[in-house]
C-alpha cells in the first residue's frame, strides 16, 4: 500500500461509524454503518431488517467516514468506493465491532456484514487553522504540499 492508502486507513480507524452509500430500485440512498478495517478492507456492520445490505450485496458502494463532527480545526473525510459482498466475519472482527446496538427504529438489533474490496480511496481535507502552513501533529511526517485532496488506485479494475 502507498503512503497515502495507510493514512486513509489510519484516519478511518480513528471513527466508528460512517455511511454507506449505493442504489436500491434505481434511488440512491445512504445508510449509517458500523466499520472495521480487516487486511486493508473495510468491513461494516448494518441491522439486516432494513434490507440495505440486499441492495449493497454484489453492487458497487461507496462508504464515507469523517470527523466534522469533532470541533477540529484540521477536517478529513475518507471515502472508500468498491464492491460489497455479504460475509461472516471472523471471532476477532467480530469482537473488534464492539457491542450491538439493542435496536434500530424500534425494531430488535439483528447484524449483517458486508466487506467492500476497495478500487479506490479518497482523502479530503479542510484546514481551518489560521495561518498554520504544516498539518497538525497528529499525521506527521507530511508534506505541506500533499494538503490537497488525492485519489489513489489501491486495486487495478479488471
Amino acid at each position: 500500500m502507498s503512503a497515502d492508502e495507510i493514512r486513509a486507513i489510519e484516519l478511518l480507524g480513528r471513527v466508528s461509524y460512517g455511511r454507506v452509500a449505493t442504489s436500491m430500485r434505481a434511488m440512491p440512498f445512504v445508510a449509517p454503518a458500523r466499520h472495521i478495517v480487516s487486511d486493508g478492507r473495510v468491513v461494516i456492520r448494518m441491522h439486516r431488517g432494513l434490507g440495505y445490505h440486499r441492495a449493497c450485496n454484489g453492487s458497487v458502494v461507496a462508504y464515507e467516514a469523517d470527523n466534522y463532527s469533532s470541533g477540529a480545526e484540521w477536517i478529513w473525510s475518507v471515502q472508500f468506493t468498491g464492491t460489497a459482498a455479504v460475509v461472516e466475519p471472523t471471532e476477532a472482527e467480530r469482537a473488534s465491532f464492539g457491542p450491538e446496538p439493542l435496536s434500530v427504529d424500534g425494531d430488535p438489533f439483528e447484524a449483517v456484514f458486508l466487506r467492500i474490496e476497495p478500487q479506490f480511496v479518497t482523502v479530503h481535507e479542510l484546514d481551518y487553522t489560521s495561518g498554520a502552513p504544516a498539518r497538525p501533529a497528529e499525521l506527521p511526517g507530511v508534506r505541506p504540499s500533499d494538503r490537497h485532496s488525492v485519489e489513489r488506485h489501491l486495486h487495478h479494475v479488471a
